[in-house]
């Protein structure tokens, strides 16, 4: 089940007990259903020995674009790829994966869309994503595959992880039974993504005396604010490393490591990253609906508890900020449960009836490393952690992964799914493991700069 508010956002968004087709539609207007994008048609080569296909497809907020690309030697299998956050920009882009080559190679053909809108629109993203998968064989004049996986990063990675939940199944408008789904460097738990983002730039902002005292602050307010708070945190925003000061800075670093995850390799590097910090920081202000993703504001942190020391009980100096942080309480129903297609934040509850193999780097800034553990532990509650394997790389960066890595996890993941031995995967919640400099080791296939290498065998 879904964690309580201390740890996201409010157990009131669990699913109802009554069936999908109970519940009403939303009537609520969201800003973004306002927006119009313009879908444009992919220009691909086709890699040697493979066929492409590309154009222009409805999806479910209005067109969007698509590229196909099967070998000749195709092994009668589809990979779904779905690509990450693309900004707010008017233009759908469609973007090819970084194991496109190495798929092709073993004979498994791949499907993109660039979704039918812009912002973390996730819906789309399932909607769309599921959509071309099922148009396959129209679009290509081939058999319908014999299997269809999916992956996705980032953004993509709540679309490839929400893609093979019971919710979706039963309440999508496109239905594709996936074979297994490989999500990296995902949002694995929709609620404490915002949650994130908001903690941590009330935090930033309570720290240097500037928090603010009503709710929403707005992104105008908040951004002419954000050089005096950078000033009272760090000693040098210069990228690409930035450096926190040893008082109110020191604090904020201990917040955030609190917030993602604890205690574990490579988080200074990452909370140092500055295009990350600025990624995060540029959140601040927003008013809670996901910037009209939502018809309401889903953050909350009425309960949350800022630490920046690690002993059983809060020090005075923290009892004092906790009391002085402004608290903030989400509307009721932010995201409701809809008849037509899935929710506008698509839900990831661990309920899941396929493998799954994650992977997540251990600086991660933007989506925290805590998103393992919380996806970890709503699996497990639903009873299925037997399907699921993560895996702990050692990075600073936001889905810095290499290419041997994310080859091996796919291998791995595709045996598996064939009637193979469930492959090995980390701990990622038991924290003296974490804690251990080693941690991240294992499925590690180069290091990065600043960070540790491993340890020789």
């Amino acid at each position: 089940m879904k964690r309580s508010v201390t740890a996201s956002l409010l157990a009131a968004l669990a699913l109802s007990a009554c069936a999908p087709a109970s519940v009403p539609v939303p009537t609520t207007p969201r800003a973004h259903d306002a927006r119009t994008f313009k879908a444009v048609t992919p220009t691909f080569t086709a890699l040697s020995g493979a066929s492409i296909y590309q154009g222009v497809m409805p999806g479910i907020h209005g067109d969007a674009a698509y590229a196909i690309e099967v070998p000749a030697n195709w092994n009668g299998q589809l990979i779904m790829y779905a690509h990450g956050y693309a900004g707010d920009g008017p233009n759908l882009i469609v973007q090819a994966p970084a194991l496109r080559a190495y798929w092709l190679s073993l004979g498994y053909a791949w499907a993109a869309s660039s979704y039918s809108a812009n912002y973390y629109d996730v819906q789309a993203g399932v909607e769309d994503t599921n959509a071309l998968a099922n148009a396959f064989p129209t679009l290509t004049g081939r058999a319908r595959p014999t299997k269809t996986l999916i992956m996705g990063v980032s953004m993509g990675g709540h679309v490839a992880g929400a893609a093979v939940e019971k919710e979706t199944a039963q309440t999508a408008k496109n239905k594709v039974a996936y074979a297994a789904a490989m999500p990296v460097c995902g949002v694995m738990d929709e609620e404490y993504e915002f949650q994130w983002l908001g903690d941590y730039t009330l935090a930033a902002a309570q720290l240097a005396g500037l928090g603010p005292k009503t709710f929403p602050q707005g992104t105008d307010t908040y951004a002419k604010l954000l050089p005096d708070i950078l000033a009272a945190l760090f000693t040098s925003t210069t990228d690409p490393l930035w450096q926190e000061n040893a008082t109110q800075g020191a604090k904020l670093r201990e917040i955030a490591r609190n917030l993602t995850g604890g205690p574990r390799p490579v988080f200074d590097l990452g909370f140092r990253a500055g295009y990350w910090q600025k990624a995060v920081l540029g959140t601040g202000g927003a008013d809670g609906t996901i910037t009209g993703i939502l018809p309401r504001n889903i953050y909350g942190n009425v309960n949350t508890s800022y630490r920046w020391t690690s002993g059983a009980t809060p020090t005075p100096a923290e009892a004092a900020f906790n009391a002085g942080i402004l608290r903030v309480t989400p509307d009721q129903n932010p995201n409701p449960a809809r008849t037509d297609r899935v929710r506008d934040l698509p839900r990831v509850n661990g309920e899941i009836g396929v493998p799954v193999l994650t992977m997540h780097t251990t600086g991660d800034f933007y989506v925290p490393f805590k998103h393992q553990q919380l996806y970890r532990a709503a699996v497990n509650a639903a009873g299925n952690g037997d399907r699921l394997v993560q895996r702990a790389i050692r990075a600073a960066g936001h889905c810095e992964f290499t290419g041997p890595e994310l080859a091996e996890g796919f291998g791995d993941l595709v045996k598996w799914e064939a009637g193979g031995a469930k492959p090995a995967g980390d701990d990622v919640t038991t924290p003296a493991v974490l804690a251990d400099p080693a941690y991240g080791c294992r499925f590690t296939r180069a290091t990065r700069p600043g960070v540790d290498a491993c340890p020789a065998n």
